[in-house]
């Protein structure tokens, strides 16, 4: 009994086609063969579109297809014959070692004989032999969408996952997505898992170099395009990269703005290798989160952080910030001393209130330590108050041999506010700025991602940071907010020159003053001296004031600190009837205009433009033209039939100007002297490997907790689990 029906060129058959041959039903599944079906004498014109033909007619009917025997002419690579097989052709050899391997696959194979073959004259291609029937199951209409040959991402939809995915989004929503965008899942082209093996491949490409010399790449592509991006990489005898930094053009301007504060962190650890992340963060004249640059250590010695620094330093122009916060590190504060002697180190208070009750023991339950502990981090007024306070707390409560105190008595300069007065730190006290700044990074990474993938969402966190700061300007220029006190000069020229949230804190600045008690305490005619209390507060501030200049100073020392008047000042100033805030008060890093005059200059460092970038613009404007003219077309049979047949028509004009195209595109590739030397220079070089991968037990991604910390969080588990009970 035959195989099946077979049609040849050389020979007609004679049994009619629409009789159903008789064989063996458990072994075959038939299908009659009509005249469209009929693919032999079919002429095309090149490979991609033999193998088009008979895809086509495989999806239609229900199997997927593969490649097959290649035959070429004699002497030559001319293809002489093609052949395009079932998938189920052949069977699977027997594999000795299949029960080691942790994934069986299955075997899909079944000796399936069809087949079409091509023979190839005079660049015509002509099917010359066509086996149609089969020996297994089709695939019903519902399945087709599975099959392996017709399953196809093309680079519209490849670019559509590539931005939902990089902007972000999962990769399962970005299916969902193109699925509600076709219709449903079995109109996309694709399935789920080539949507993921997609994506896969994609990150696998940007690191197809290796994790580390990947990101080099990437940083030697970003500094061509941005003359002003700044890396530096440090490795061991190894070549092995072990602590990199690097900022772009861009963080540079903003750190020329606002680069007086700066917070560094580095309890946060995201990445593979186990590397320590570490952001430096400043705050805009919005009050909003600004990134300086980034970096990643092996460890937290003081050879690291000071090479670190001075990558910081020579990346801003040799210019240090004022004051640094930073949690509380050894290494890192003898490194700060040696590269940022001038700065003005701070540690975090926000780290030392969360590790303290370790070590308060049983005085954690005590109120009146509470609260003598709390006037020693910001409650006194002067050093000589702080010193009282302290001994008191130290003598009532016999902690006097108490090690953690001891220490924190001999740093006490970076962490007790009353010995910031003198300094300016933007109002920040702790370094909570880069904690938030983890918390976004923690929605990006884990201990799996590779740094050059960090590096690129790090590059989105950045972009998100600067689209707020411009909604923020766009506000400002928009309108103002509307004043407490109507008619008020003070009042009136801070709106007209402070951010809207700068002067949200200068307005409740000036509240206060009106809350307060004033009393003249000296007058000579030119300069005068107030004592300033609040209504509810016992604690007198001085106030002095020269009638001719209109300088002013205040015990609190909230200007030298924060950048803006405090109550105190206002309450002096409305007394003495000073309608405008003096031009020595306004700091332009709190104003409208702190970034006038780097505008132009940011405008210059990116006007070469990054060819993916122009792209992608040009891609989103086109998506939304296209967009708009399918819903137009809807609702009506001839808006839609005039739209298909304008798209179809334009799809076959773009794929004849692409073959066109394509034999000269080849032709420079194959002339490009310059993008060979390139590459021969980048194989010359020595290849940077990755950092080494070891991940200490019980490292974790998240903040480093204290003792105390971590108690509480398991009492409250072990609470919720009793309630859940």
């Amino acid at each position: 009994m035959d195989a099946g029906i077979i049609i040849e060129s050389d020979c007609e058959v004679e049994k009619d086609k629409n009789d159903i041959v008789k064989i063996d039903e458990d072994l075959f599944i038939k299908r009659q063969v009509s005249n469209d079906d009929n693919l032999l004498g079919r002429v095309v014109s090149n490979e991609e579109e033999a193998f088009a033909l008979y895809n086509n007619y495989a999806l239609g009917i229900g199997f997927s297809v593969r490649k097959g025997k290649v035959r070429y002419s004699a002497g030559s690579k001319n293809v002489k014959q093609r052949e395009y097989v079932c998938s189920k052709q052949g069977f699977k050899l027997d594999d000795i070692s299949s029960e080691n391997k942790m994934v069986n696959r299955l075997d899909t194979r079944t000796g399936c004989a069809a087949f079409i073959r091509f023979t190839v004259e005079k660049d015509v291609w002509k099917v010359t032999r066509f086996i149609p029937t089969h020996n297994h199951e089709l695939a019903s209409v519902r399945e087709r969408h599975l099959l392996r040959s017709g399953r196809n991402i093309s680079n519209a939809k490849a670019a559509v996952i590539n931005t939902m995915v990089n902007a972000g989004i999962r990769t399962k929503d970005a299916f969902s997505f193109l699925s509600e965008e076709h219709g449903g899942f079995e109109n996309i082209g694709f399935t789920k898992r080539d949507c993921y093996n997609h994506v896969n491949k994609q990150k696998l490409m940007k690191i197809d170099a290796g994790d580390a010399q990947s990101l080099m790449n990437y940083f030697k592509r970003k500094k061509a395009e941005d003359p002003m991006f700044f890396y530096a990489v440090q490795v061991d005898q190894k070549n092995r990269m072990t602590n990199f930094f690097w900022r772009d053009g861009q963080a540079r301007i903003d750190y020329d703005c606002f680069g007086d504060v700066v917070s560094f962190d580095t309890t946060y650890r995201t990445n593979k290798y186990n590397l320590i992340c570490a952001p430096f963060v400043g705050v805009n004249h919005h009050w909003q989160n600004v990134l300086f640059g980034c970096a990643f250590l092996l460890d937290e010695k003081i050879d690291s952080f000071k090479w670190l620094f001075q990558s910081f330093l020579e990346s801003m122009g040799n210019r240090p910030p004022i004051t640094i916060f930073t949690d509380q590190d050894s290494a890192m504060s003898n490194a700060i001393k040696v590269v940022f002697p001038t700065t003005h180190h701070r540690l975090c208070l926000w780290h030392i209130s969360k590790n303290a009750p370790s070590h308060f023991g049983s005085l954690n339950s005590n109120p009146e330590f509470q609260k003598l502990w709390k006037k020693c981090c910001t409650g006194c007024e002067s050093v000589i108050e702080f010193q009282e306070t302290w001994d008191e707390m130290i003598r009532r409560y016999d902690i006097s041999d108490n090690n953690w105190f001891n220490l924190m008595y001999t740093v006490r300069e970076k962490w007790s506010t009353v010995f910031t007065k003198g300094s300016f730190t933007a109002g920040i006290k702790s370094s909570q700025r880069s904690e938030s700044t983890n918390n976004l990074l923690t929605g990006i990474a884990n201990i799996t991602t590779s740094l050059t993938h960090f590096s690129l969402a790090y590059e989105n966190i950045v972009a998100g940071l600067r689209s707020k700061e411009l909604d923020e300007d766009f506000r400002c220029k928009q309108g103002k907010p509307v004043t407490a006190v109507k008619y008020s000069g003070i009042l009136e020229h801070a709106v007209k020159i402070y951010t809207c949230k700068m002067y949200m804190l200068f307005e409740k600045e000036f509240l206060h003053s009106l809350a307060t008690l004033w009393r003249e305490v000296t007058n000579d005619g030119l300069f005068c001296t107030y004592e300033v209390k609040e209504e509810a507060n016992e604690r007198v501030h001085m106030v002095h004031f020269n009638i001719f200049n209109h300088q002013i100073s205040c015990t609190c020392k909230k200007f030298e600190s924060k950048g803006i008047l405090c109550s105190h000042a206002l309450r002096v100033f409305s007394v003495r009837n000073v309608t405008s805030i003096p031009n020595q008060y306004i700091l332009k890093r709190w104003t409208k205009e702190a970034k006038r005059g780097m505008m132009l200059y940011e405008k210059n460092i990116h006007f070469p433009g990054n060819k993916e970038e122009v792209e992608l613009v040009w891609r989103h404007s086109m998506m939304r033209i296209a967009s708009n003219l399918i819903y137009k077309c809807q609702g009506n049979d001839s808006t839609r039939q005039m739209c298909q047949e304008g798209l179809m028509n334009l799809e076959v004009k773009l794929d004849r100007q692409l073959a066109r195209l394509k034999l000269g595109e080849a032709h420079v590739d194959d002339n490009d002297d310059h993008g060979n030397v390139a590459k021969d220079k980048e194989k010359d070089e020595m290849p940077l490997l990755d950092p080494p991968h070891a991940r200490p037990k019980g490292v974790r991604n998240a903040r480093i907790k204290g003792h105390f910390e971590k108690r509480k969080t398991k009492s409250s588990t072990k609470i919720s689990s009793t309630n859940i009970i």
